[in-house]
């Protein structure tokens, strides 16, 4: 007896083994299938095309008041699980041509990417992957709910059809998603020209010091020094345009860029043992063949372990 068949689009008729073995695991689990040798089947899925999967209830083992529910609900979280890890990214895409169509200035690729690191990378590495995999399970759950209620109902569910008018929890969730993903391509981008307008400044700027030390204690907490490591204390840029540049674009942390600029040294030894942090890059993509990282000399070891913050 058949219970339910699952549809899938022509582009996705390469992914249609994923989806019945994720239909046979989550059921297995749910079921409890295999607990025991003597335990009867009482469903299984047969790939009935390149492109539908069937459930087929195995009668008489097969009791809907006392399967039913379970099979529903295993069946519910196995499509979720589909479309979380395959439709998702064309989701995403498909919200980005639709809004942005009109808008040449907006990198449909780029912003896809923000999405991307948005939901499944680095902008959350500070709290974990514990993080990262509980906002995904929340997507999941959001998804495999609706299925269930659907499959309920219902004995064809054709998954291009369900994705585009159902879930609406679920694709509003992806537009802010791409909201947000905009808003951060657009200040990464402006902040990329401040960078290069910068670099030009420095590029034309008269030197006024040999040499400087920059010490890293940690963060975005620097030591400035002069070539006979004296400290140094920088007045403003004398530009009055860059200065106004830099209090109005300059985060609060990367105020050492400014010091660096009114200081205007021949070459930088950028003492630290974070070489790989951001505020160190923009400091050499400003200043460019200017600086030299240190991660360990004489001049350094002792005075930087003991300023390093743990």
């Amino acid at each position: 007896m058949e219970l339910f068949t699952v549809s899938l689009p022509a582009s996705l008729q390469k992914s249609a083994n994923k989806l019945t073995d994720l239909l046979k695991e989550q059921t297995l689990v749910d079921l409890h299938i295999g607990s025991t040798t003597d335990q009867p089947k009482v469903i299984e899925f047969l790939q009935i095309s390149e492109l539908e999967v069937r459930c087929q209830a195995i009668l008489p083992h097969f009791q809907l008041k006392t399967h039913g529910q379970t099979v529903y609900h295993a069946a519910a979280l196995a499509v979720a699980e589909f479309v979380v890890s395959e439709l998702e990214p064309g989701m995403l895409a498909a919200i980005i041509r639709k809004k942005y169509r009109n808008n040449h200035a907006a990198d449909a690729a780029a912003i896809e990417k923000y999405c991307h690191d948005l939901l499944h990378g680095k902008e959350w590495d500070g709290l974990g992957t514990k993080f990262l995999d509980a906002d995904r399970l929340r997507r999941k759950n959001k998804v495999a709910a609706e299925v269930e209620l659907f499959l309920q109902e219902n004995t064809q569910l054709n998954v291009k059809g369900f994705t585009a008018f159902r879930l609406e929890p679920y694709r509003k969730e992806l537009a802010e998603v791409v909201e947000y993903a905009l808003d951060e391509y657009v200040l990464d981008k402006q902040y990329q020209e401040f960078i290069s307008l910068l670099k030009y400044f420095v590029f034309l700027q008269d030197t006024k010091l040999p040499m400087v030390h920059l010490l890293h204690k940690g963060g975005h907490d620097f030591m400035l020094y002069d070539n006979g490591f004296q400290p140094l204390d920088p007045n403003p840029p004398s530009d009055r345009i860059v200065a106004e540049m830099l209090e109005t674009e300059m985060n609060i942390e990367d105020m050492v860029i400014s010091s660096l600029i009114a200081v205007s040294p021949k070459h930088i030894t950028i003492h630290t043992r974070q070489p790989d942090m951001q505020v160190i890059r923009t400091i050499e993509t400003i200043f460019d063949q200017r600086v030299t990282i240190c991660v360990q000399c004489v001049s350094c070891s002792s005075s930087l372990d003991e300023l390093v913050q743990p």
